[in-house]
């Protein structure tokens, strides 16, 4: 069994038992999280697509922990300017247990 997420504004597939790492979500870690915004989920043999969501369906998980990803690097250069800008970034992100997925 399986599901199609929308948490800040990207998509995730959820599985029972999977491990993701979404965008940064104010939770502790242990507690637990449900996602209402499901777009398709299937069983093995049905699937079911919402529009845009599919009614009653929900997916909860348990925070596992937070973190920062790696980082990247962002040069500004300007060719015979003598313009350069060097600044690197990291995304925070919140891990998340996928502990039960219901299609309604």
């Amino acid at each position: 069994m399986y599901a199609i997420i929308r948490t800040g504004g990207k998509q995730f597939r959820a599985e029972p038992g999977k491990t993701l790492r979404i965008p940064s979500v104010d939770i502790e870690p242990g507690q637990s999280l449900t996602f209402d915004d499901v777009l398709l989920g299937g069983d093995g043999d049905t699937v079911k697509v919402g529009i845009p969501t599919v009614a009653g369906a929900a997916v909860t998980a348990e925070v596992v922990r937070h973190g920062k990803g790696e980082k990247i690097i962002i040069f500004k250069f300007k060719r015979r300017k003598n313009y350069r800008r060097k600044q690197g970034h990291r995304q925070k992100f919140t891990e998340v247990r996928i502990n039960d997925v219901n299609l309604g």
